[in-house]
């Protein structure tokens, strides 16, 4: 496929990059704080936690923004700007606007990450939140336009699609985080083979054994999660994470309380911009506290 597609390579590197800069950043002030060194990431994708449902959808999120961005940017050559018919797309080229092509990105991401066998739950599970993460995405699109009339006069109007900021597509996918389901397997007794994925009750359900997933955009796992309290197979622990004493330090430190620092830092302040052209910025020293967990 890298060979293929020219441009691919290198946006599918950037989507991963974006991705996770962006779970560090929503999960910045949680026990979990998108820890992904090799072996804690391992871990967590063997098993089915929210973070891991998490991980799944802001992934395929990421590589549908990224492809989408490539296109209309020119960065690949199987794909251009989009050309949906309810849009006049080339002429609003012409007047410096390019949609961000997203349906040649959610087309090849679905291509991309692929479905396993039906018969394997945790593939289902997996897919589903793929699939919430290409939805975010989609649900986030938005219609530009761009006036070039008479004395910028609005007589003549063309518009393209654009895509949401990503953060606002990590913020989104973080509320699917927090409000997601857990699924589990009816089994056959006779068997002993897990059959349809089945949600609690009172939420999102499915119409019958032929569809394995529940019908909800949200997202779903399997396992509840572990308290990433202490250093084990799944994150580091939060001993010795900083935290804010009055949002996040009991729950970071799981209770065991926290140390305080004190220490001097010298920052720019009073900056001015001076004609022409530079900003001048005087250096102010001030004390401040740094809270850590304890061990």
């Amino acid at each position: 496929m890298c060979r293929r597609d020219p441009g691919v390579a290198e946006t599918l590197v950037e989507a991963v990059s974006m991705s996770a800069l962006e779970c560090q950043f929503q999960f910045r002030f949680e026990r979990w704080n998108c820890t992904l060194e090799g072996r804690y990431r391992a871990s967590l994708l063997k098993r089915g936690f929210k973070e891991t449902a998490f991980l799944y959808a802001i992934s395929s999120a990421g590589l549908t923004h990224a492809l989408a961005k490539a296109c209309s940017a020119g960065r690949m050559e199987r794909c251009t700007c989009d050309e949906a018919p309810d849009l006049e797309n080339r002429e609003a080229w012409q007047w410096g606007g390019c949609g961000d092509n997203l349906k040649y990105s959610s087309k090849f991401v679905k291509e991309f990450l692929g479905r396993r066998s039906s018969k394997d739950l945790r593939a289902r599970v997996d897919f589903h939140n793929n699939l919430v993460g290409v939805k975010v995405i989609k649900a986030g699109v938005e219609t530009t336009c761009k006036c070039h009339g008479v004395s910028g006069s609005c007589t003549v109007r063309t518009c393209w699609r654009q895509l949401a900021p990503f953060h606002e597509v990590g913020k989104h996918l973080k509320h699917k985080y927090e409000t997601a389901l857990k699924v589990g397997s009816t089994t056959n007794e006779a068997t002993g083979e897990a059959g349809a994925i089945s949600p609690p009750r009172g939420r999102g359900s499915g119409t019958g054994g032929s569809d394995p997933l529940p019908r909800t955009p949200e997202l779903v796992h399997l396992d509840d999660s572990p308290s990433f309290c202490l250093a084990g197979r799944f994150s580091p622990g939060t001993a010795g994470r900083r935290c804010h004493r009055e949002k996040n330090c009991e729950s970071i430190c799981c209770g065991r309380g926290h140390n305080t620092q004190s220490r001097v830092v010298t920052r720019p302040c009073q900056c001015q911009v001076r004609w022409c052209c530079y900003v001048e910025c005087r250096q102010c020293t001030q004390r401040e506290e740094v809270y850590t967990c304890k061990g």
